[in-house]
């Protein structure tokens, strides 16, 4: 069963086209980079998967179900683009922001167990943020928060994870162990959509690469993106193979 299905997906903004006839699937196991230049509709296309957006055309359907009647969002791991600026006032501790990726999933009374104090120490772990655990959430840095955001959106064991931009506040060294965990995540089996600007890096780790300009450039394999002409003509030979981190079989 494919994971995600969009089918002839339209959106504007007032009478600005955003997004025109955009159809793909993304299968089980799928990790697939979302690149695009800047205003390509990108972020829009995420909000339209998670319903906070609504289309002005086409459909979207989420493990087999319309998207308006999909009963299981505790399946879908989120992290937003931006971190917002937090209120200083905001007494949240790290350890607590983490754990609202269990809790907003909770039916009433929502309580953690114990299991659930297991998920969330191994999450600060994963993203080596256990010693900021009883840290103020807004006392970080934006890198900080920026992993704590994604402790929090992988707590919970997604089998579809859903980030935009996730690496755009992280240092090298920390990107490098970030793209590494989501590697780890997907060979666990878990399915990877991942808004990046990072060409000249995520073929290294994503397995499919989805282009978008407001259309859908292309859509498919790194080998697919390195071999294909449409793709040579629109970015160069030289960028072409630069992208697919496929040099050798180039």
């Amino acid at each position: 069963m494919d994971v995600l299905t969009v089918r002839n997906l339209n959106f504007r903004y007032n009478t600005a086209e955003i997004l025109k006839n955009i159809s793909f699937s993304v299968g089980a196991g799928d990790y697939v980079a979302l690149v695009g230049p800047n205003g390509s509709g990108k972020t829009t296309l995420i909000k339209i998967i998670l319903g906070l957006l609504a289309p002005y055309g086409g459909t979207v359907d989420i493990f087999g179900h319309g998207r308006e009647y999909f009963p299981h969002w505790d399946k879908i791991g989120y992290l937003p683009q931006k971190v917002a600026h937090p209120n200083q006032l905001f007494p949240a501790s790290v350890r607590e922001v983490v754990a609202m990726g269990l809790i907003s999933r909770k039916r009433f009374p929502r309580y953690l167990r114990r299991n659930d104090e297991e998920k969330i120490g191994a999450a600060l772990g994963l993203l080596d943020i256990t010693d900021l655990a009883r840290i103020p959430f807004a006392e970080l840095s934006l890198g900080q928060q920026q992993r704590v955001l994604v402790a929090r959106a992988i707590v919970n064991k997604p089998d579809f994870l859903i980030m935009d931009e996730p690496t755009s506040a992280l240092d090298p060294e920390n990107r490098e162990r970030f793209f590494a965990l989501i590697q780890d995540l997907n060979r666990g089996g878990a399915t990877i959509i991942i808004v990046t600007h990072d060409l000249g890096n995520i073929g290294r780790y994503s397995s499919k690469l989805l282009y978008i300009d407001k259309r859908l450039i292309f859509y498919g394999s790194f080998e697919e993106f390195c071999h294909s002409k449409d793709v040579t003509q629109l970015f160069g030979e030289y960028a072409q193979h630069i992208i697919c981190h496929r040099h050798d079989a180039c």
